[in-house]
């Protein structure tokens, strides 16, 4: 029994750091919306969009933690990145030029 309050207690701040990174990003960027993806044995992927256009990701160790990382924030979240949602992302010259390079055989990632 007292393992399993010992994980549910770290699960527990990990869902809450994550929340207080979430509440900080939308905070900054006039209001966030968001969706949470399976990457598999990793955990979960939060991706994040902001008011302004801005974008990021965060990487939880399960589903359930992610998800309630989510809900503490208080975000709007999407269960597609698609449509409307996905047409929020303002993307730069920055992302562009990285994409054009992963593609066209551009510098390796390091």
């Amino acid at each position: 029994m007292a393992d399993t309050q010992q994980v549910d207690a770290k699960a527990e701040r990990k869902a809450a750091r994550l929340a207080k990174h979430i509440s900080t990003f939308a905070k900054a960027h006039g209001g966030a919306e968001g969706q949470v993806a399976y990457l598999g044995e990793r955990g979960a992927r939060i991706a994040l969009v902001g008011e302004d256009g801005e974008w990021g990701n965060l990487v939880a160790p399960t589903m359930e933690i992610a998800r309630q990382a989510v809900a503490k924030s208080g975000i709007t979240t999407h269960e597609d990145f698609d449509g409307e949602f996905a047409s929020k992302v303002r993307t730069g010259r920055y992302e562009w030029q990285r994409m054009a390079g992963l593609q066209l055989g551009g510098p390796k990632n390091s």
